[in-house]
């Protein structure tokens, strides 16, 4: 059973089990949550498409940790006048993991 969920503007398609990492949320590590915003559900048999969401679907989640992601490099250069900025960046992170997925 699998199904396709929205976090934090992303969409993800996720099993039971299975880790994703989404932007930074405001949740404490080892909480548990339910995700409310399911686009998909494939239960082997049959799927369920959402007009725009399922209802009556309860996905559970669970906040692994928190994190920053590697380090990106970024340039800036512009020609004939010696203007060159060099600049990195380093995007925050949760790390989920999914409990269970409720029909």
């Amino acid at each position: 059973m699998y199904a396709i969920i929205e976090v934090c503007g992303k969409q993800f398609s996720v099993e039971k089990g299975s880790k994703i990492r989404c932007e930074k949320m405001e949740r404490e590590a080892n909480d548990l949550f339910s995700v409310e915003k399911v686009l998909l559900l494939n239960d082997g048999q049959k799927v369920q498409i959402g007009q725009p969401y399922l209802s009556g679907v309860d996905v559970k989640a669970r906040v692994v940790s928190h994190g920053r992601g590697a380090k990106l490099v970024g340039m800036k250069y512009k020609n004939k006048t010696n203007y060159r900025r060099k600049y990195g960046h380093r995007q925050d992170f949760t790390a989920i993991q999914i409990e269970e997925i409720k029909a």
